[in-house]
């Protein structure tokens, strides 16, 4: 079944034609007024120059009419001839079978019955199409005329291919694989949705979840921030290098920049409201930290580091390289990734 896009939106043609398999574009006079087109004929050019067929009206009262409309047409100078759309009548069905004659095609719609798409298969057209919304909107079986007028297509031979339009969702697009039909020609908004399925995301999200745990290293994700003191700096000190890093924690290291602790924003709160201001311009080494802390190597893969998060139920980790820090991973990095869920 070929996949046409139902359209004169130019950004959604853009967009729909660059998926590589979209094999035409029909278009209505109702599009254009509904889109404030004013240079009909401009537009046609347009779009000629866009797409690999493109479907449009050529509309008259009498079989002569719609001949010389369509020859108009062909007299604007496109990219390449288009289909010509032609509402069933007695008129139309006419007019489709002179044009046929002349080497064009023609695709006969506004049809609802079996008796005006046999009209127009006898007349020569390239394509019947039906309106199935339009007539489910009534209360008509609009998918059985379909499945009719495939195997009456397949039975008699006709070279006539059977098109379903007017689609309201993406269950139409399903019913028209199922009938058999030729072509489908869809609105933007449902060729959007034709992927769309929530057990499809969440195993995406799980197998993206997954990848990045066995294949992201810790450095990948940890923050250029790395705030260290040392035992020998204020609580203040380690309060701006927690503000300013927007982190949690701050590493503590000796002299020689080796990991020896980590002082948190919990260690923090706790201290204050145990003994107040007082404690601001106390060292970390007087109030006490929180010594041989969580650790992992800034080589290691993400999924090491959940592993420490649930264990450990931590709020940080201290990234090393060799003995020395080389950031602080914090849970929310994780988080925001979707790798890992809230521990509390």
């Amino acid at each position: 079944m070929d996949l046409y896009l139902d359209s004169v939106d130019f950004k959604e043609i853009e967009a729909a034609f660059d998926f590589g398999f979209v094999k035409g574009l029909t278009t209505t006079p109702t599009f254009m007024h509904r889109h404030g087109i004013t240079d009909i004929d401009g537009a046609i050019v347009r779009l000629s120059k866009m797409v690999p067929e493109l479907q449009v009206e050529a509309l008259g009262d009498t079989p002569d009419a719609i001949v010389a409309e369509a020859e108009r047409i062909l007299s604007l100078g496109l990219e390449r001839e288009p289909v010509f759309k032609v509402p069933i009548s007695n008129a139309g069905v006419k007019a489709c079978k002179r044009l046929t004659d002349r080497g064009h095609r023609v695709n006969v719609h506004l049809i609802y019955t079996l008796n005006q798409a046999y009209m127009a298969m006898e007349a020569g057209a390239a394509f019947v199409c039906p309106l199935a919304g339009r007539m489910q909107d009534q209360g008509h079986d609009a998918i059985q005329l379909f499945e009719q007028l495939v195997e009456v297509v397949e039975v008699h031979g006709y070279d006539t291919k059977v098109m379903f339009s007017s689609v309201r969702h993406a269950e139409h697009v399903r019913q028209a694989l199922l009938a058999g039909v030729h072509v489908c020609t869809v609105p933007f908004a449902v060729l959007q949705r034709l992927c769309d399925n929530t057990l499809t995301d969440v195993g995406a999200a799980q197998f993206r979840e997954h990848t990045q745990l066995m294949t992201l290293r810790v450095k990948d994700l940890i923050r250029e921030e790395n705030p260290v003191c040392r035992a020998t700096d204020t609580l203040t000190t380690a309060m701006v290098g927690m503000t300013e890093s927007r982190l949690g924690a701050v590493t503590v290291v000796d002299d020689s920049g080796a990991v020896i602790g980590v002082f948190t924003d919990g260690d923090l709160r706790r201290r204050l409201q145990k003994d107040g201001r007082a404690i601001l311009d106390q060292t970390l080494g007087e109030i006490g930290f929180t010594k041989n802390p969580i650790t992992i190597g800034k080589e290691a893969v993400l999924n090491e580091a959940v592993k420490l998060f649930k264990e450990f139920q931590v709020d940080s980790i201290i990234v090393v390289d060799g003995e020395r820090p080389a950031g602080i991973l914090d849970i929310q990095d994780l988080v925001r990734l979707g790798l890992l869920g809230p521990q509390r």
